[in-house]
Parts: C-alpha cells; structure tokens; sequence
C-alpha cells in the first residue's frame, strides 16, 4: 500500500534563509514534470538596443549613369527658398502623412546633394532612391538646400527634386522637414514597401 502524501502548508520563506530542496522534493518535482531532454545552450539572447533613428546608409553615386525617367520638361511650378515641399499619391493614410511631415518615422538612409551639379544630382537621386528600395528602407530624408547660393535666388535644385520625386514611382509622398533636420531646406521621403 502506497501512503499518501499529505499537502504542504506553504509558507514564503525569506531568500536569505531558503535551504537546498531535500531529495523528496526534487522526486516529487521530476515525476510531475515527466520526461525532459537537457537544453542545447544556456545563453539567453541580449537584448539588443533600437537602432538610432540615423541614417545608416550614404552611398555615393556620383559615377553611376543616370537611370532614364525623371524629365525636366514636367513643370510643376517654381517654388521659393523658404517654401514647403508637399505632395501624396492617393492611396497614402493621413496618419502616415502626418507622421512624414511631424518627422516621427525612423529615418533609414540620407542624400545630402550640397555643391552637385544638376546632372549629378539626378545620377544621385535615381540611383539613392533605388538601393534604399531594394534594402527595404521606407524614409529617407534628402537634403537639398535652400538654393541662396544659386543664380537669381531661385533654388534650383529643390525645384528640380520637387519635380522628379512626384515622377519616380517609388515615392509615395514627401514633405519639408521640421526645422531640426533642415526645414525647407531637405525633404523626408516615403517609399513604396516592395
């Protein structure tokens, strides 16, 4: 005849004073569990810090030919200096506009286009914006200037940018960022997820 055991009363012992399980307990505690096989490793994965909402990338692709699409002739109208740069295809949620445009997306990559020339900075945008695609970068900010140094006070290349972004189908929206990343002088951009 097996005797039965009687319920331990539980008391919360302090740590300090816990002593070693008795074998009884540790029988007790392998015939409840069942049947175990012994873990390969004991290392735990560390906790790994969000990466800085930095760009990671800066390619540099001023020798790269240009891919053909972006036209100069698709005039959207000139835009000043102090300016904002806007746009949206249809489709994009307002709640992501909003966070493009407050700056609240994680910034994956950047293009600072100071000093390029207007084909440069075309082989640069094209060629940017397409390994940013294929790395599954969705922002990205480019910074292009306020064009005070430009002939006629007339920023060329912001105007230039203003129209190719609205030509590239990657780009489903962009806008001028907040004075702390550059204010009208860069853009954050979002691009289509692949």
């Amino acid at each position: 005849m097996i005797p039965k055991l009687k319920p331990r009363q539980h008391t919360p012992i302090p740590m300090a004073s816990r002593k070693k399980p008795s074998q009884e307990d540790i029988d007790l505690f392998r015939r409840s569990v069942g049947a175990t096989r012994p873990l390969g490793n004991d290392k735990t994965t560390r906790f790994q810090k969000r990466p800085s909402p930095r760009p990671r990338v800066r390619p540099d692709f001023e020798d790269a030919p240009a891919e053909p699409g972006f036209s100069d002739g698709f005039d959207v109208g000139n835009v000043a200096a102090g300016e904002t740069l806007f746009f949206a295809r249809p489709g994009v949620q307002q709640r992501q506009l909003q966070r493009l445009r407050r700056g609240q997306l994680s910034i994956g990559a950047e293009l600072d286009m100071h000093g390029m020339t207007t084909a440069t900075a075309r082989n640069a945008i094209s060629h940017f914006i397409t390994r940013c695609r294929d790395r599954h970068i969705r922002c990205i900010r480019i910074i292009h200037g306020k064009g005070y140094g430009s002939k006629g006070d007339a920023p060329i290349l912001k105007n230039r940018l203003n129209s190719w972004l609205r030509q590239h189908h990657d780009v489903l929206a962009f806008s001028s960022t907040p004075d702390r990343d550059g204010g009208t002088g860069a853009v954050y951009v979002l691009l289509r997820s692949r």
